[in-house]
C-alpha cells in the first residue's frame, strides 16, 4: 500500500519558519516529479514548488525566494523549507507525486492528507 503522509505544519508568526515533510511509504521503486501544493479557504488549490526526481526545481511566484523544496530519494521523503512566513501562506499543505512504481502497482497522481500551515499576524 502506497501512501504519502505529510507532517511539520503547524502555527507559527508571520516572518517565522517552518519545515514540511512528505514521506512515502510502501515497496516503491521509483518516484517521479512531487510538488506542494496548498489550498486556503475560499481558494483555489495553487501549486507552491515541484521538483524532478533528479531535483530540478520549479516555484509558484508567490513562494520565490522564500521556500526550497528538496527530496531526499533514499529516504523516498520530500521537504519543503519555508522561511519569511506570510498570513497569506495560511492553507493547508499536501503533497502530490505524479508517478509511483511499487510492488502493489502503478500509480498515478497520488495525494497526501495534507498538514496544516497556519501564519499569525
Amino acid at each position: 500500500q502506497v501512501q504519502l503522509v505529510e507532517s511539520g505544519g503547524g502555527l507559527v508568526q508571520a516572518g517565522g519558519s517552518l519545515r514540511l515533510s512528505c514521506a512515502a511509504s510502501g515497496s516503491i521503486l521509483s518516484i517521479s516529479t512531487m510538488a506542494w501544493y496548498r489550498q486556503a479557504p475560499g481558494k483555489q488549490r495553487e501549486l507552491v514548488a515541484g521538483i524532478t526526481r533528479g531535483g530540478s526545481e520549479t516555484y509558484g511566484d508567490s513562494v520565490k525566494g522564500r521556500f526550497t523544496i528538496s527530496r531526499d530519494n533514499a529516504k523516498k521523503t520530500m521537504y519543503l523549507q519555508m522561511n519569511s512566513l506570510k498570513p497569506e501562506d495560511t492553507a493547508v499543505y499536501a503533497c502530490n507525486v505524479d508517478r509511483i512504481l511499487s510492488a502493489q502497482g502503478y500509480l498515478t497522481n497520488v495525494w497526501g492528507q495534507g498538514t496544516q500551515v497556519t501564519v499569525s499576524s
